[in-house]
């Protein structure tokens, strides 16, 4: 997976800049950011500050770490419940 090309810094300045008024296009011009991409952004990290943004990453990290040990643990009790479902 390609790594980001932005610091998390500049991300978080860019919904700044559009709450200050610069106009979407404005700024998608000025960073070489497509405009769909500057909406993703200011919905997800408006309004946050650089430690509440590294939370949201710490918790984000931790929920797709338990999302995939649920997956494994379920799938393993799937498999389980075969084995002792079939008549020997």
């Amino acid at each position: 997976m390609k790594g980001t090309r932005y610091t998390e810094q500049q991300i978080l300045d860019i919904p700044l800049q559009r709450e200050a008024g610069t106009a979407i296009s404005d700024l998608s011009r000025l960073h070489g950011v497509a405009m769909t991409t500057i909406y993703r952004w200011n919905a997800r990290y408006g309004g946050m500050s650089k430690d509440e943004t590294r939370k949201f990453r710490q918790l984000e990290d931790e929920h797709r770490r338990l999302k995939t040990l649920v997956a494994d643990l379920s799938l393993d009790n799937a498999m389980l419940k075969e084995v002792v479902g079939k008549k020997w």
